[in-house]
């Protein structure tokens, strides 16, 4: 299977059976990115929290009162 990396257009070849390409093949939402961009991104967002600046925002969820 031939996949693009959305951020660098870099064209790769993944193994048909593999589930990386499996997921790609079944929910066209989901987007590849290559080893490269994603050791970079990976990278920066690591210095990033290291600066202390860096927020995480999570969905805060609340309990419902109607479920035991």
């Amino acid at each position: 299977m031939r996949v693009k990396c959305v951020i660098c257009d870099k064209i790769e070849t993944l193994n048909d059976h593999s589930p990386l390409a499996k997921r790609l093949r079944n929910r066209p939402i989901h987007t590849y990115m290559c080893d490269e961009c994603f050791e970079r991104i990976e990278a920066r967002t690591n210095e990033r929290k290291a600066t202390g600046k860096f927020k995480l925002y999570s969905k805060k969820e609340r309990e419902d009162e109607w479920i035991l």
